[in-house]
């Protein structure tokens, strides 16, 4: 998929964000309007920072759109971790203001009115916000957006919080105890304080370049089933990620007699290898280091006429190896 099509698919996943939350938000205060509820009054309250999230959200895939320039040579993908950082802080806001009203409500309980529309009402919308957030989630791996999957991962987080009102609604139908509506509010505010917590946190991760492991792992792998045998070493590899791109760069032990035509065609198979496996998302920068003696140990090139020493054991190249700055040699294995 190319770069303008996945941005037109981006876009469209949240104006359809937009022009739902909307809908949704409206259900939730007509919910409120019935029933006078401070546990539905603190969803609806929440959904308003969902569409100010998505509003933020649609501008940062405006600006992680652009190409490359002189004054970002990487892009300007890492605009989806700022878009996440605000999404958190909006959402921890959120939570300790209706944090605040549902310990008020708690000391001074009202009687819950019509909670039948109150019940059905927030079964629509706990549906509708379910399908969307597993919408958006799915949209935004397919498209390595991180503002989508956080967006989803709220949604979901909202939808798991609506099934918890509705649970609590049934609750006070059946038994009238009016203070389970405060109680569910708090809990909800607990549950919205967290999810901020996690989508600052993994803002703050990508901001400072924290490695993902999964992807450094996956890297590794296809690697490791590409081998060529002149491939004596990987090590010192590191990763960041910008939206969707991927930067990487390694070293890359290779035999010391190789011309320098020779060794950029085995950096080039590298990066090409990488590249077809996650769809030309990867900018890989190899520096190649010659072999030395110490190296035949782990040197698959059973014909090589510089050979100092015999081949001892190949090295699987994984996670703890090949993120170490140091290049393998036989006697250390």
């Amino acid at each position: 998929m190319s770069q303008q099509s996945s941005n037109i698919e981006k876009v469209k996943a949240i104006q359809f964000v937009l022009v739902l939350g909307c809908v949704l938000t409206i259900i939730k205060f007509t919910a409120y309007f019935f029933t006078n509820s401070a546990a539905i009054l603190t969803d609806a309250l929440e959904s308003i920072v969902n569409i100010v999230a998505s509003l933020f959200a649609w501008f940062s895939i405006y600006i992680s759109s652009k190409n490359k320039d002189t004054d970002h040579p990487y892009g300007h993908g890492k605009i989806e971790y700022i878009s996440a950082g605000f999404e958190g802080g909006l959402i921890l806001i959120s939570g300790i203001w209706i944090l605040y009203e549902a310990f008020d409500n708690l000391f001074h309980q009202h009687v819950i009115d019509q909670i039948n529309w109150g019940i059905l009402l927030m079964s629509t919308s706990g549906i509708l916000v379910f399908v969307l957030g597993n919408y958006l989630i799915k949209k935004g791996n397919k498209l390595h957006s991180l503002t989508l999957i956080a967006d989803g991962k709220h949604l979901l987080t909202d939808a798991y919080a609506s099934i918890g009102i509705l649970i609590g609604l049934l609750l006070i139908k059946f038994t009238e105890l009016y203070w389970l509506d405060s109680i569910i509010a708090i809990l909800y505010s607990c549950l919205i304080l967290f999810t901020g917590y996690k989508l600052v946190r993994e803002s703050l991760d990508g901001l400072m370049d924290k490695i993902d492991f999964e992807t450094a792992k996956e890297i590794i792998d296809v690697i490791n089933k590409n081998r060529h045998e002149s491939w004596i070493d990987v090590h010192n590899m590191r990763l960041q990620k910008f939206g969707k791109f991927i930067h990487v760069d390694c070293h890359i032990t290779l035999p010391w007699y190789n011309n320098l035509e020779k060794t950029h065609q085995q950096m080039e198979m590298m990066d090409n290898i990488l590249n077809q496996h996650f769809d030309n998302r990867v900018e890989f920068f190899i520096h190649p280091d010659p072999c030395k003696p110490t190296a035949c140990g782990i040197c698959q090139l059973y014909d090589c006429k510089e050979r100092k020493f015999e081949f001892k054991q190949k090295v699987v190249w994984q996670l703890d190896n090949v993120l170490e700055n140091k290049a393998h040699q036989w006697f250390e294995n």
